[in-house]
């Protein structure tokens, strides 16, 4: 395992957790390092951004709109802490694949 995949792993488990901070219409400029920025319009949720958490800082949107193909479902536990579903997978840049769960990066191998 290499350095920055053990780092990875350290960081994604015991550093900050991630959280929602909602916005209208667009995603801002410079994304916030560890949060889930979901876009709304007219109250309706409809892409999900982040910057991608191997610390690129590429910025990742995902579709969360019922009938759109990718879509992503954004779920909410019990302490504020979001989860995405299925895994986040780029197939460009770093190549990152990690999932988000409850507020938590998990890497995949």
């Amino acid at each position: 395992m290499t350095i920055m995949k053990w780092f990875r792993r350290i960081w994604g488990k015991f550093g900050p957790a991630r959280r929602l901070v909602f916005v209208e219409d667009t995603l801002p400029e410079v994304m916030p390092f560890r949060d889930l920025v979901p876009t709304r319009d007219d109250g309706d949720d409809w892409s999900v951004g982040m910057r991608c958490p191997c610390g690129c800082g590429e910025r990742i949107e995902l579709m969360i709109l019922r009938g759109t193909r990718p879509r992503w479902d954004i779920s909410v536990n019990e302490a504020g802490k979001p989860s995405l579903h299925p895994s986040v997978w780029r197939n460009s840049g770093c190549r990152s694949h990690f999932w988000v769960r409850e507020g938590r990066v998990i890497w995949c191998d």
